[in-house]
């Protein structure tokens, strides 16, 4: 089999005319390049060179394959270089899906710093719930997932990246909001609103506080932490809501009280979901990288 070795040799007496030369120019031999360019010629079955003690001269079907062989080299060294690049941060277009009680949250921390470190680097958003993105990153239709741990999500790879308390929200002068911590069991649940089943985080939020869901259903249940929180600010009742959404949620509302959630914790991770065998590793790095740095600056 012909190989890029043989073809390279070649071009290097083409240049040089000088099998010496051109031996120097490649690192090796004389002998082993006259050995390969008479294996070279043999797989043809052409003669490439003319050549004797003096002088070293180009067949005429021989300048037809070179030319063609510079064809081929400047082809591996543009796939090589299309390889290379692949492994950079962010080269193609990223496909992420992320829960609804993370992407509102997450999103305007992560894009300017990403846009800051990455300017040429694009991601394209898909927000929906737990179970139908790790669907979509098996079946290949995303690259990635940013969930709410635990979930389960097996046959994937999970990553995590940041870990964060609940927090229990009502309205001031309601019983424990002076308290700079509140328990499960100072908790009643009955006025406590949570999100509608098929939200993770409601799962997360009764297992944090060893609840269990009840028989009848809630009155009042939302789709979003902003519903939630206007239930609240509308004397419904108090609601539980992550380290992360503190500051969007509550920081326009004077009238609400941040109570930090009294239970062994972490009561959720973050982390990235991807496939075994996905090829581009190095942008979901990056990429938690850049959303751990976020997150940090909100919490100091």
């Amino acid at each position: 089999m012909i190989s890029i070795k043989q073809l390279n040799y070649a071009l290097a007496v083409q240049e040089t005319l000088h099998f010496k030369k051109a031996a120097e120019k490649c690192n090796i031999s004389q002998s082993a390049l006259s050995t390969a360019l008479s294996e070279l010629e043999k797989q043809l079955g052409l003669k490439i060179f003319e050549r004797d003690n003096k002088k070293v001269l180009v067949t005429p079907v021989g300048k037809r394959v070179l030319l063609q062989a510079r064809t081929i080299i400047l082809q591996v060294n543009d796939l090589e270089q299309l390889a290379e690049s692949h492994k950079l941060p962010f080269s193609y277009p990223l496909a992420i899906g992320m829960i609804p009680t993370i992407a509102p949250f997450l999103l305007p921390k992560l894009l300017p710093a990403l846009k800051q470190q990455y300017p040429l680097a694009r991601l394209n958003i898909v927000e929906n719930q737990s179970q139908i993105l790790v669907d979509m990153v098996r079946n290949g239709d995303l690259d990635a997932a940013i969930l709410a741990l635990p979930y389960p999500s097996d046959g994937l790879i999970t990553l995590p990246f940041w870990e964060e308390d609940f927090y229990w929200i009502a309205l001031k002068g309601k019983q424990h909001t002076q308290q700079e911590e509140i328990t499960s069991k100072e908790l009643s649940y009955c006025d406590l609103l949570l999100l509608e089943d098929g939200h993770c985080l409601k799962d997360h939020i009764l297992d944090a506080c060893k609840l269990t869901p009840p028989k009848s259903q809630q009155s009042f249940s939302a789709t979003s932490l902003n519903t939630l929180i206007q239930m609240v600010l509308g004397n419904l009742g108090s609601t539980l809501i992550p380290e992360m959404a503190i500051d969007q949620l509550t920081s326009q509302h004077d009238s609400l009280s941040v109570v930090h959630l009294k239970e062994p914790g972490p009561h959720r991770k973050l982390a990235f979901i991807i496939r075994p065998n996905f090829t581009r590793l190095s942008s979901i790095e990056a990429l938690m990288e850049i959303a751990k740095q976020s997150l940090n600056l909100q919490s100091k």
